[in-house]
This record gives C-alpha cells, sequence and structure tokens, in this order.
C-alpha cells in the first residue's frame, strides 16, 4: 500500500513514538511505500526526527505546520499538503494530533483520498475555558466528518468523544499504542548499573516520573506529595525524566520545599534509554491532567514496575488498584502521598503488581500487534471506498 502519515511535530512524545513505529512497521514489515509528513520539532522536548531520516525513511519537513493557531501558516499548510498528497496519490492517509488532524484531513477529503486519524489525546479537557473547549470540540467535530474511521489509543478516547457528540461510537476502533515491549521487558539486566549511576544506594526507593515538564503533566503535585512523603519515608527518592518549558519553575518549587537531597532532575534522554531509566525504578508515579494513554504506564508495567496514578482518561485500562499498581483521583495530593508511600514500604507488593502489570500489556501494546491491526482498518477502509 501507499501510505501517507501526517502530524504537526515529531518531537519526543508518546504520540510521535507511535506515529514512527507505524512508518518503521509498516515499511519493513510490510513492504508499504510510506511518506510522513510533519512541522518541524521545535521546543525543548528533543526530536525523533533525526531517527526517522538516518533509518531513510521518506520524511518531508511543512515548515508551515505548527501547533499554535496561525490563520496564515495555516492555510499555507493546508494547499501544500494538498498539493504534497496530489503528488503522492496515497492509498490511504493517516493523521495525528490535533493541528494535522484537522488541516490533515481537510487536505485528504478534499482530493476523495481515504482517510483515518488517530486520537492519542482530546484537545478539548475539563481544565480549559469553556470557551476554548467548545472551539476545539466543533473543530474535532467537522473534522471527524471529513475521515472513514477514528482510531483511539484507548476506549476512554471513544467514550470522551461520543459524550461529546463528535461522532457516534460505530466509527470508533480502539487500537492500543504499540511500542517495542523487548526492551522493558528484558530491563531488570540494568537495574545495579543504572542505580549506580544516577547515585542510589541499595537501600534507597526510587520513585520516577517520565513526562515532558510542561503545563498539566502533574510536576507540582508530585513535589506536593513528596512533601508529605519525605515526613514518613526517609529512604525515597524522586527522579524526573524529561525536559520543557517549567524545568527552572519547579527547581525553585524544590528548593522552596527543602526537597534537594530528594529529588533528581534528569534532563532530556534518548527514547531508546527509557528501558535503562526504568530499571533503576522502584515505582512509577504518573500525575498528569490531560492524557490519552500516557505510553509511561504500559512502559513501566512492562518493566515490571508498579504505577501510582490520577485516574484519568485511559489509565484504568491499564492500571488498577490492587492488582497493577494504584489509582486516586485527580488533584488528591494525600491520596497520592499515601499511593506512593504505601508501595515504598511494602517491596513484596510491588514485586506483585509490576508481574501482573507486565502480563497485562506484554501482547495487547506490542507495536506488532497495533500495525497488524492498523493494516486491517486501512484494508477495510480502503475496500469500502472502491466498492
Amino acid at each position: 500500500m501507499k501510505i501517507v502519515h501526517i502530524i504537526t511535530r515529531l518531537i519526543l512524545g508518546g504520540a510521535q513514538e507511535n506515529t514512527l513505529l507505524s512508518v518503521e512497521g509498516q515499511q519493513d514489515d510490510w513492504g508499504d511505500e510510506v511518506t510522513l509528513i510533519t512541522g518541524p520539532a521545535l521546543g525543548p522536548e528533543g526530536s525523533l526526527l533525526d531517527r526517522a531520516q538516518r533509518a531513510g525513511r521518506q520524511v518531508r519537513v511543512l515548515d508551515d505546520l505548527r501547533r499554535e493557531v496561525s490563520p496564515g501558516r495555516d492555510w499555507r499548510s493546508y494547499r501544500t499538503l494538498k498539493a504534497w498528497l496530489r503528488e503522492l496519490r496515497p492509498h490511504i492517509v493517516h493523521t495525528h494530533s490535533s493541528k494535522a488532524g484537522v488541516l490533515g484531513r481537510a487536505a485528504a477529503w478534499n482530493l476523495g483520498l481515504p482517510t483515518v486519524h488517530t486520537i492519542h489525546g482530546a484537545p478539548f479537557h475539563a481544565w480549559q475555558s469553556p470557551l476554548a473547549w467548545q472551539a476545539y470540540r466543533a473543530c474535532e467535530w467537522w473534522a471527524a466528518r471529513r475521515c472513514d474511521r477514528l482510531i483511539s489509543v484507548c476506549d476512554a478516547m471513544t467514550e470522551q468523544y461520543v459524550a461529546a457528540h463528535v461522532a457516534r461510537p460505530a466509527k470508533f476502533v480502539t487500537v492500543y499504542s504499540g511500542m517495542e515491549v523487548e526492551p522493558f521487558l528484558n530491563s531488570a539486566r540494568h537495574r545495579e548499573t543504572m542505580r549506580r549511576e544516577l547515585g542510589f544506594g541499595r537501600d534507597d526507593v526510587v520513585v520516577m516520573k517520565i513526562a515532558r515538564l510542561f503545563d498539566l503533566k502533574g510536576h507540582a503535585d508530585v513535589i506536593d506529595a513528596a512533601r508529605r512523603v519525605a515526613d514518613f519515608e526517609p529512604r525515597v527518592r524522586f527522579v524526573f525524566v524529561g525536559d520543557g518549558l517549567l524545568r527552572e519553575q519547579l527547581l525553585e518549587r524544590i528548593r522552596r520545599e527543602r526537597l534537594e537531597d530528594r529529588f533528581l532532575l534528569t534532563g532530556l534522554i534518548p527514547p531508546e534509554r527509557i528501558p535503562e531509566y526504568l530499571a533503576a525504578a522502584d515505582l512509577v508515579v504518573h500525575a498528569s491532567l490531560r492524557e490519552g494513554l500516557a505510553r509511561v504506564l504500559p512502559q513501566a508495567l512492562l518493566a515490571g514496575k508498579p504505577v501510582v496514578c490520577y485516574d484519568l482518561d485511559g489509565a484504568r485500562e491499564v492500571v488498577q488498584t490492587g492488582r497493577t499498581g494504584v489509582l486516586v483521583q485527580a488533584r488528591d495530593i494525600t491520596a497520592l502521598a499515601a499511593g506512593i508511600l504505601d508501595l515504598a514500604q511494602r517491596p513484596g507488593l510491588r514485586a506483585e503488581l509490576g508481574a501482573a502489570g507486565r502480563e497485562l500489556c506484554r501482547v495487547r501494546f506490542c507495536h506488532r500487534e497495533m500495525n497488524r491491526q492498523l493494516r486491517d482498518i486501512y484494508v477495510n477502509v480502503v475496500a469500502r471506498r472502491t466498492y
């Protein structure tokens, strides 16, 4: 098949890793002719563009394609997308992320091309103003009528879109966001090396959060919880893996709480080293206020690490209290701290929950399984268009 993927930017992030693995698998495993169109990888979060280009993928960078609303840039992006799609004439177009999702679907639909869109996370959410919520919801409603199929990375995304009357349930299908599971399943061999590299002792209990240092990712909530945990458990250490605009603000908050000796901020790390870092952890905390289904949740569980997580979006589809981790209500700092403290003090329970999480995720989140399901969707969409 000839396939075109369109995404707003190829930074280090879950939606971007999902998209690149789709491109790689479709080309390498299925022999498809795949082109990836992306805007520039701007920002401090890091880039996956080099990985795509080094591997010889067909990548086109559309400089005008940006996250910010800009009528001039957006119009030029739409016209360029139409021109490139007219040139490439793919069998199917697969769009990702909000801006590329709207512009890409509009361009592909205008040319009569079969089109699917993956919902990695809803652009409308509870933490917006009512006006912003309505505007983003209206854009998604409009774009949903310009594609054949909506692919959700978790059932929760479908539920949110249906509740917002974006589209009817029959238009959605869930395909969990795939990843290379083997490095996580085999990560334990890195544990001692990584703990020495990061400066942790044998008795330290390491609580890790992996996310961009960005709004709504919940780092401040973790710092507040850490203040409470520190009063009861001197062995606990916290690690923030990632970088972003809030780095200095978070460091100041840590200093204000007098937790400098409890926190390590690693900055950016290459995506391929995430399994090694997870090996050094004893549990993972995730306090994001807006996700589809954060990739770090199955990644942690594949590495055998239980998760303490806010009960939002798709988290409950993998994090189950008493089975693979602890779910708490969003912004409940007391419950977040209690969940961390309980697991920090119970190594046997950590091992039990981590083992169950590994079994739950090993097949469901394999990138080959994701690409097999995507292939079935493509074939069905194209067949319906043809006949």
